[in-house]
Order: C-alpha cells, then structure tokens, then sequence
C-alpha cells in the first residue's frame, strides 16, 4: 500500500502536466497526424506524420535537367505523387482570451520553428537520343528529398467542457537539399486533449 501512495506522489506532477498533451489531425499543407505537448505553460513541441503535396511541375522539370541520367537524355513530363512528411518543431505561447473578449474556453495565440523532412515520388518520362540510333522513350523514378527549417504562427482555442482544441496556423517551409526553395504552408486542425 505504501508504494501506491508513494508512486502516486511521484506520478502528480506527471499527471498535471500530461492534461496538456493533444494529438490529432492537421488539414492542409502537409496533411498531418499530429501530437502536440507542454514543457511549460508558454513552450510546446509537436511532431507531425503526414503526407506533403507536390511542388510545381518547374520544380521537377528543372530537377530532371540539373541531373539528367545521360547527357543525351531530354525531359518529356512526369507525374507527382505526394509521400511522406515528418516535422518537429517549438513554439512560444501566449493568452490571448482577453484581446478577442472570450468568455468561454481561452484561445493562445503561438509562434514558432522547426524542421521538416519531406518526400516526392515523381516518375519522369524522357526521350534518350544517341546518333544513328532512333530516338527512345525511355521512364525513370526517382524519391525527391527536401529538409530544411520552417516558420510558422497560429492560434489555438481550448474549449471549458470538452478535452478538444481546435487550431488555424500560416507558416514557410525553406527547402535547403537539391535546391534552395521557398513554400508557403497552413492548416487547420483538431486536437483531443488527454
């Protein structure tokens, strides 16, 4: 009986702080899982699952010229599908309940950065031209890979009764492997609160 009563006392603060945990879905860019904790009342980190949209057909296009699999190989087109996303990443919070005079619930508003991990399956078509040979049609597939930090702001409301919140973020995505590249990125997102 008295390791239950000690085990409890060791487990309280725990506890307490596991009542900030959230994990959910994110829609948008990237479409994610995501789980979301407190260290303090004002700085959280999450961690997202998901699957990232594609990137322009330029993208590709000037990706396949850049490292082509022959100097004698032309781009013809591809087709993109999504794969997968994973990010880690901090954020700041502040209540701001009072500035939007909320009477129920209270809303934090939050900033922060991370980084992003993100895939592209992308099968490109080309045609392989070598003298005195016709020319050939030739497919090749290949994993595009971009990391790199981002940026993002958002607000989150808590609501009093339910353990849900509900949240609406903006952010940038800067591609730093293969090529330097800007995306814009938001979401919306439900999380239930354990």
């Amino acid at each position: 009986m008295k390791y239950r009563i000690s085990l409890l006392f060791l487990l309280l603060p725990i506890l307490g702080f596991a009542q900030e945990r959230g994990a959910g879905i994110r829609l948008g860019e990237p479409l994610s899982l995501t789980y979301k904790d407190f260290i303090e009342d004002y700085l959280s980190y999450e961690v997202m699952l998901g699957g990232a949209g594609v990137n322009g057909s330029d993208y590709y296009r000037k990706d396949f010229e850049n490292n082509p699999p022959s100097s004698n190989a032309f781009y013809q087109g591809h087709s993109a599908n999504k794969g997968v996303s994973i990010n880690f990443r901090m954020a700041l919070h502040e209540d701001i309940t009072d500035v939007f005079e909320i009477t129920q619930g209270y809303l934090l508003g939050y900033g922060g950065a991370g980084i992003q991990v993100r895939t592209t399956n992308v099968d490109y078509t080309y045609i392989q031209s070598n003298p005195g040979i016709p020319e050939t049609m030739m497919r090749e597939e290949r994993t595009n890979f971009d990391f790199g930090p981002e940026v993002f702001a958002g607000a989150e409301y808590y609501f009093d009764e339910t353990p849900i919140s509900i949240f609406l973020e903006v952010g940038m995505f800067l591609e730093l492997i293969d090529r330097i590249n800007i995306k814009g990125q938001g979401g919306i997102g439900v999380r239930y609160l354990f």
